[in-house]
């Protein structure tokens, strides 16, 4: 299993609507898939070309690298603080990102699937400077929507030249861009429309936001530049344009080639260089790519269109670069919007809330719980402090920390270990036969990134158990130690029960569950920032996030406790907010209303 993570940009401190979008589902889905026996390589890293980078060194004083490798080191305490476990959390600064994208590029030009045209470039007027298109922004000419891009209207989903945009602005400073007579490469959309028209139709069971939207955008498939004027990005490997100081490939061309330039680097520093190729090459292998749904083109559309064109399959046919043929997106797993009070969460505008101040104040796991349970799975969704106090309370302190503390609490009181279940009655049987039968059913529901779906059937185990404690109430039978015992036993197999169904939500608290019920050692790996030598640019350090998680113990399955294993007495699991957090948030936050 590839899980492929989007790339976030490393001109800022990553906000919860980012995590929401990339980052807790795919890692949710990579524990999984660990627990249930696959070999993942979950990959990504930080997205560090182009203008948004030289426009933020600017604004701090800083050069382009200084300003990258500034906010690269932040991104990657905060991805680590939230437990995401990257194989290989890299970046695109690095040489082998460089190279592997020279050689992606080279296969295309073979192919004849990028060609040079002379085009309209926008100029920023009182600096000089190249504007990318996304930087831009006017009425979109197709469907007239006021606040278009330079690249694509996001309300009617067509591909733009900013050049056509009706009254052009630039997003930096206000002013009108300048266009003026410059030659690029271009990647030939129009080559791929019957290849990606065939492997679009393939894909009846994606989420519908992705397959719609993607197929709507087949009939207009035109050129689009992978080049531009600007002295920050990948050297284009071409005689006459190697040496020239403002070309460089654009942003969005190689940071989707970083999912495959990071298996590569992957595979370098594993000692086996070539092991990136078991999914790469492996037919049997599958690919899961995890976004926003901003980024939807990138890889549905653009990303599958460099994969055919590198391995000369598409409409002109070709032959396969260096790489081979390489294994094509399985799944596009995009998840929409996380807003507050209404509108996308924005830096520039003040809504925003960072993951450093969230793990700060709350822990990972509360985060993490929230985005799976209430996140943007399928919709736009308004994070509220209110829906989030209420989750952290009532659900995670109340039902799963309260089962967790009573039902060990009791068996340490009363047994001082796991009890022997001599007295056994059906609502024992019962309990344990629907926690066993949730492995499947959630399971299934995580094989297809339905995490909403596997986290309520994980909290339904929880809410049975609740019950039958209630029910049974263990600490009326005192005359009765035997039935005591089997009541204490069968709450105990269901608490280790939903913990397993729990780790890939619930990591870090999953470790203290295991190790309350008197486990040792690793249950749930967590991942490990580390700062290593770039593999190609003698003496750059760079930061990666990676980790052993063939340590792990947890197992997508339910495992019988050991009878006469010592309990301690537990700690709570999770601490209730104060109510009023969520009429007010923390004084850091905005507020939502």
């Amino acid at each position: 299993m590839l899980t492929a993570v989007a790339w976030p940009y490393a001109n800022g401190p990553r906000h919860i609507g980012h995590v929401s979008g990339f980052g807790v589902p795919s890692d949710v889905f990579s524990r999984y898939q660990r627990m249930a026996g696959n070999r993942v390589l979950m990959v990504s890293g930080t997205d560090e070309h182009g203008t948004p980078i030289t426009v933020q060194a600017d604004n701090e004083g800083l050069t382009s690298q200084q300003t990258a490798d500034k906010y690269t080191r932040q991104i990657g305490q905060d991805l680590q603080g939230l437990g995401l476990t990257y194989d290989l959390f890299t970046r695109t600064t690095t040489g082998n990102h460089a190279d592997v994208t020279q050689q992606i590029f080279l296969a295309l030009h073979r192919n004849g699937y990028v060609v040079p045209k002379t085009t309209r470039g926008a100029i920023s007027p009182s600096t000089g400077r190249t504007l990318p298109d996304r930087y831009i922004e006017g009425t979109c000419p197709i469907c007239g929507y006021d606040g278009a891009r330079g690249d694509q209207c996001d309300n009617c989903g067509n591909q733009l030249d900013a050049a056509e945009l009706i009254n052009p602005k630039s997003r930096i400073n206000g002013e009108t861009p300048k266009f003026v007579e410059t030659e690029h490469y271009f990647l030939d959309l129009s080559a791929f429309v019957e290849t990606l028209g065939k492997w679009l139709s393939s894909k009846t069971d994606w989420r519908p936001n992705v397959l719609n939207f993607t197929k709507n955008l087949i009939d207009d498939m035109r050129p689009r530049p992978i080049t531009r004027d600007l002295d920050w990005g990948v050297k284009i490997p071409l005689d006459g344009w190697r040496d020239q100081p403002m070309k460089r490939f654009y942003v969005w061309f190689d940071a989707v080639i970083g999912y495959f330039s990071a298996s590569v680097e992957w595979a370098r520093r594993s000692g086996n260089p070539d092991a990136w190729q078991e999914w790469w090459s492996n037919p049997d292998a599958r690919s899961y790519y995890f976004m926003g749904k901003d980024n939807i083109t990138f890889h549905a559309q653009i990303w599958p269109a460099l994969l055919f064109g590198h391995n000369g399959e598409g409409d002109r046919g070709g032959v396969p670069g260096k790489y081979g043929k390489l294994h094509l997106p399985d799944e596009i797993v995009s998840s929409e919007f996380l807003t507050m009070s209404g509108s996308k969460f924005s830096t520039s505008r003040g809504t925003v809330i960072y993951v450093h101040d969230f793990l700060r104040e709350f822990g990972p796991d509360t985060l993490r719980y929230f985005i799976s349970v209430a996140g943007p799975e399928t919709q736009d969704t308004d994070f509220t402090w209110d829906e989030f106090v209420r989750r952290t309370n009532f659900e995670l302190a109340n039902e799963w920390g309260n089962l967790v503390n009573r039902s060990i609490s009791m068996a340490h009181k009363n047994v001082g270990a796991i009890p022997r279940p001599d007295a056994p009655a059906a609502a024992d049987e019962e309990l344990k036969e629907l926690s066993r039968k949730a492995f499947d059913t959630a399971g299934a529901h995580l094989q297809r990134s339905r995490f909403k779906a596997a986290a309520s059937e994980a909290m339904r185990v929880v809410t049975a158990a609740n019950r039958y404690l209630s029910d049974q109430e263990p600490w009326k039978l005192k005359d009765d130690p035997a039935r005591r015992d089997s009541v204490l036993h069968t709450a105990l197999q269901v608490v280790s029960d939903a913990n397993t169904l729990l780790t890939p939500f619930l990591p870090h608290s999953a470790q203290k569950v295991h190790e309350a019920l008197g486990g040792t050692g690793v249950w749930a790996a967590q991942p490990e920032l580390q700062e290593v030598e770039d593999l190609d640019i003698p003496g750059r350090i760079n930061p990666i996030i990676t980790g052993d998680y063939k340590t792990e113990q947890a197992r997508w399955k339910s495992v019988p406790i050991e009878v006469g294993k010592p309990l301690e007495k537990p700690t709570p699991l999770f601490a209730k907010l104060d109510p009023e957090l969520g009429e007010t948030g923390p004084e850091w936050a905005p507020i939502s209303k």
